[in-house]
């Protein structure tokens, strides 16, 4: 008998599917709670944010812990997943570049706050070397793309410019009145080649 024709095998690959596809939207909804709310929002705020009962987070993640692990990488994976895609999609290799800082910004104001709660657990290191070999050549391949479209300037390393953005991001935890996205807008303006129009 062909897998096909067995019965139940469909249905638990689209089981499968539909579990996973529930994990990444609760994943997703958590990392938003997080920024609004930070790490120590309730559980139920999640939950709401998500469509999903309380009892399955914790069927996912039977601690905070946990589940701020997996939104870490999480997102770490969805900006590494981001910047082939930019690359394939944005008008230019800058856009594309511009496209994956926002998402790597978004994801900072996430992380400021992860970091400090994973760090009492001692996994932040990890995570961190985790964080750096997914991403750093992914923005690296960005900024190899626009330097060789002539759109910026070439010798701009991918850490320089990663941890640059961090720094500026850093403060927005402490102060809900700073917007780092203007200053990295104008970072990212200063590696143009030519001001833009």
């Amino acid at each position: 008998m062909a897998a096909a024709d067995q019965p139940g095998k469909a249905p638990a690959r689209s089981k499968r599917a539909d579990a996973l596809r529930n994990q990444q939207a609760l994943l997703t909804a958590a990392a938003e709670v997080f920024v609004a709310s930070g790490v120590d929002a309730p559980v139920r705020e999640i939950a709401a944010r998500a469509g999903v009962g309380m009892g399955t987070i914790y069927r996912h993640f039977p601690t905070r812990a946990d589940l701020v692990v997996a939104v870490y990488r999480h997102q770490v994976e969805a900006c590494a997943e981001a910047g082939p895609r930019l690359l394939a999609e944005a008008p230019s290799p800058f856009e594309a570049l511009r496209g994956w800082v926002d998402l790597f910004v978004d994801f900072l104001v996430t992380k400021h706050g992860l970091a400090e709660a994973l760090r009492s657990d001692g996994g932040f290191e990890a995570l961190h070397a985790y964080f750096l070999e997914r991403l750093v050549p992914v923005c690296a391949e960005l900024l190899g793309a626009a330097a060789g479209a002539g759109e910026i300037r070439p010798g701009t390393g991918a850490y320089e410019l990663m941890r640059g953005i961090g720094n500026l991001c850093a403060g927005r935890g402490d102060d809900p009145d700073y917007d780092p996205r203007r200053l990295v807008g104008l970072l990212l303006r200063g590696l143009r080649r030519s001001p833009e129009a």
